[in-house]
């Protein structure tokens, strides 16, 4: 075994792995399970796109104290909130008798898990080498990204032989006492609940030049928005299979693990690909790809058709989130970075809680088509508009 491999199997990265896993286990039983809960509230799109709001809006907006909290307290206990507190509140969720009870359940399952991102990837990241941090970051995605594959499979089975409530219960609790677990194991690792003291160093660590400095914006938010609307173009497509191709609710869950499915291999090679070709070309490849594939949800029929384009979805967007995270860890300082991730996580994943409720409403009032060539379109102008901004950029 090699001192690399050696390396990488006793660092950090395998541990936080299991732990992005299991920290998004709870979370993502809400889309699969859409089609379930809406015919037990008897429910509107819109309706939907608000439940989407309830979790995704408050999850992103805790992205903020979690990274300024990072920064200033340590990443231990942030963390087993994300996972442990994350359970508890899908605890709430599976008991919810009322529409009402439910939306406030999700709000505090997005709030709960609000700390994880800004504390782990600082840990991950800090755990590798420099030129290796795209490939590292890429790995810790595949805990979140198996999870979402994973997750419909179970919350298809479970749900159509128990019901949605005990989906909720049934996998909360394992994530609750993981999320201890991973407490415990972090404290022997020597992350207390204070933050680690080191020597002040405000400088970025990568050699970058004013100019990238100035592109920091407008790639950021062109990451963003590439996560934002594949992510709500995805969350309908349980509801879109049902509705518009005939599907059932049971095969319109486990539908949503194929585009999860591509993050297993789109996350790390976006890493990879960013660490060799360049995180803005990277990016903007996917960017440019997603916008017609958004749009040729258009043109499917339940089967193959949409299994691909759901693939080609969730490819562009795993690829592009590690090109970001690594992005912004190479152009901000140690003491500030994660509470600049902190705002970058809080639109990439608050932002779906903006743009549900919009899409529901357009395909309430219109159509699907409708809520989809707007997302596609919007896709299009801004990678356009933020590419002008970018185009003398070779980093």
């Amino acid at each position: 075994m090699g001192p690399r491999l050696r390396s990488f199997i006793t660092g950090l990265v395998p541990l936080f792995v299991l732990a992005h896993f299991s920290h998004h286990v709870v979370g993502a039983l809400l889309t699969p399970l859409l089609p379930f809960i809406r015919d037990d509230f008897i429910l509107t799109k819109t309706q939907l796109g608000f439940l989407g709001s309830a979790y995704n809006l408050p999850y992103g907006i805790a992205q903020l104290p979690g990274g300024w909290l990072a920064d200033r307290i340590g990443p231990r206990n942030l963390i087993v909130v994300g996972i442990s507190g994350v359970a508890v509140a899908g605890l709430l969720t599976g008991f919810s008798p009322t529409y009402v009870f439910i939306s406030i359940s999700l709000v505090l399952l997005g709030l709960t898990g609000g700390g994880y991102h800004p504390a782990a990837s600082p840990l991950v990241s800090a755990s590798v080498d420099e030129k290796n941090r795209g490939s590292a970051l890429g790995i810790h995605q595949i805990g979140g990204t198996a999870s979402f594959f994973l997750t419909p499979l179970i919350a298809a089975g479970i749900a159509g032989a128990i019901g949605w409530r005990s989906t909720f219960i049934s996998l909360s609790i394992p994530t609750l006492v993981f999320g201890i677990v991973l407490y415990v194991l972090l404290g022997r690792r020597g992350y207390t609940s204070r933050p680690q003291t080191v020597a002040p160093d405000d400088s970025v660590e990568t050699s970058s030049t004013e100019g990238g400095m100035r592109r920091l914006l407008p790639f950021t938010a062109l990451g963003v928005v590439l996560q934002v609307l594949i992510f709500s173009s995805i969350s309908f497509s349980p509801v879109f299979a049902v509705d518009r191709l005939g599907a059932s609710n049971e095969a319109a869950a486990g539908l949503l693990a194929v585009a999860h499915f591509a993050g297993l291999v789109a996350g790390p090679l976006g890493g990879y690909l960013s660490d060799r070709l360049g995180k803005l070309p990277v990016l903007l490849t996917v960017c440019l790809i997603a916008g017609p594939a958004i749009y040729l949800l258009n043109f499917v029929s339940f089967g193959w058709g949409l299994s691909l384009v759901l693939l080609l979805m969730g490819t562009c967007q795993y690829i592009g989130m590690p090109v970001s995270e690594s992005y912004i860890i190479a152009h901000t300082s140690k003491r500030n970075r994660s509470t600049v991730l902190g705002f970058y996580y809080f639109a990439s994943r608050g932002g779906p809680g903006l743009i549900m409720p919009v899409m529901g409403y357009l395909f309430d009032n219109f159509a699907f088509q409708a809520g989809y060539s707007a997302a596609a379109v919007t896709m299009v102008a801004v990678t356009i508009i933020c590419a002008l901004f970018m185009r003398k950029s070779r980093d």
